[in-house]
């Protein structure tokens, strides 16, 4: 059973700040929120032992290298007890980089990555349609993805004001 740990005004805007930018240094984030880089220290540690941190991520452009097409496979299962197996045998094909049980039509929805159209067909026909209890797949190919950032957890001037930081360094980079 997970400890309970209830967040605080100044836990929040961390989260905020972290999940818009996982690089920003203890330091900046206390001249953010007028705190001292150690209390953010503290309090992070704190989150992780509590799980509310459970990692960070490396953000890549998978089109530099070769990884064109970004697919959505929505699953039909012929009947959901074939849901834990399916899933398990998803987890091992490698281009499966995300999957979702759902209500609604389709049993899964998954997401995958893969160099051109010729990789996708191959990997669907070769590896997710002969999957135990699929029954069959509808395939979306995302044209151009317009939206991806982390869910609003707190706002604030810091926050905005990281939020504006984060977008220099990337125009500089470009």
């Amino acid at each position: 059973m997970k400890k309970r740990f209830d967040l605080d005004k100044i836990d929040l805007q961390i989260l905020s700040i972290l999940s818009k930018d996982a690089k920003t240094s203890y330091a900046e984030i206390g001249k953010l929120l007028f705190v001292s880089g150690g209390t953010v220290h503290v309090r992070i540690r704190k989150m992780m032992e509590y799980g509310i941190i459970t990692g960070s991520k490396l953000s890549i452009d998978y089109a530099v290298l070769g990884y064109d097409i970004i697919a959505f496979i929505g699953i039909y299962l012929e009947r959901s007890q074939y849901y834990k197996d399916a899933a398990l045998a998803l987890e091992n094909i490698p281009e499966v980089i995300e999957s979702h049980y759902t209500t609604g039509g389709y049993s899964i929805f998954a997401k995958l990555i893969c160099q051109d159209t010729e990789h996708l067909r191959k990997v669907l026909s070769e590896n997710i349609q002969k999957i135990e209890g699929i029954e069959r797949t509808e395939t979306f190919i995302s044209l151009e993805e317009g939206i991806n950032r982390p869910p609003e957890i707190y706002r604030t001037d810091a926050t905005i004001e990281s939020e504006k930081k984060s977008k220099l360094k990337r125009a500089r980079k470009t």
